[in-house]
């Protein structure tokens, strides 16, 4: 019987999937038919996300390694195509603020602005370009990252983040003129506050200022993000490209 799903035998990337976002992106492809190689530093939450992946029906691939290097990233996406086969869409999910060593810019450490920006940008960019040859070659790809909302915003202690998410949509405008001719999609999204571990763990006023200054009055699931890019990894967004698409309950606009 031929699959109705619009994503079967498709393969999918997803970085940073041992939770959270990535996590819930890759079983939403799952759930579309798509097999997924799923990449993270977290051995124990990605075991997780690949029996949840295999409970849809189709297969995972796990990669356990630091993606801030790129021989880690180069053997990751190796293992995928051996394992999967040519990869059809990619989601950059990796990314993470300064967390306890978050401060005003005329405190922050300059090592601390360095792994922002490697681990919040330079991933984006060495991660699509594994993928990138390929796609060109076929004449079809899609190609997602995550940015932030902070990249409009500027949230005060976050100029490292936000300098690199606003890194992201820059690439992603670039690399969308680059790629057109080519019938490959490259888009953004941009999520604001969302319910996952990193903000179940900050402080209970600081979550409550974050709530308070959504009009829509909550904070994004996990699954909000997962629809926008499924939606932007179909066929239905085949002439979106070099968009920013916003999923933050109206915090910020653009």
């Amino acid at each position: 019987m031929v699959s109705t799903k619009q994503f079967a035998g498709k393969v999918a990337v997803v970085t940073g999937a041992g939770n959270g976002i990535g996590r819930a992106c890759a079983i939403a492809y799952a759930q579309e038919g798509a097999n997924v190689a799923v990449f993270d530093r977290e051995g124990d939450g990605l075991a997780e996300t690949v029996a949840l992946i295999e409970a849809e029906g189709v297969k995972a691939v796990p990669f356990v390694g630091d993606m801030t290097k790129l021989e880690e990233v180069e053997a990751a996406f190796a293992a995928a195509r051996k394992e999967l086969g040519p990869i059809d869409m990619l989601l950059n999910n990796i990314g993470q603020t300064a967390r306890e060593n978050y401060s005003e810019f005329w405190l922050a450490k300059p090592e601390t602005l360095q792994f922002v920006i490697n681990v919040s940008l330079m991933t984006t960019l060495n991660c699509s370009r594994q993928v990138v040859e390929e796609m060109r070659a076929r004449k079809s790809g899609k190609i997602v990252s995550i940015s932030s909302d902070s990249a409009m915003n500027g949230d005060i202690g976050t100029v490292d983040y936000a300098s690199a998410k606003a890194g992201v949509l820059g690439f992603t405008r670039a690399l969308a003129r680059e790629l057109g001719p080519s019938k490959v999609n490259v888009n953004a999204v941009c999520p604001g506050p969302t319910n996952t571990r990193a903000m179940q763990r900050i402080p209970k006023d600081a979550y409550d200022r974050a709530k308070n200054a959504i009009p829509l009055g909550e904070l994004s699931e996990p699954e909000d993000i997962a629809n926008a890019v499924v939606f932007l990894s179909s066929d239905k967004a085949r002439l979106i490209t070099g968009q920013t698409l916003m999923v933050n309950g109206g915090r910020v606009f653009y």
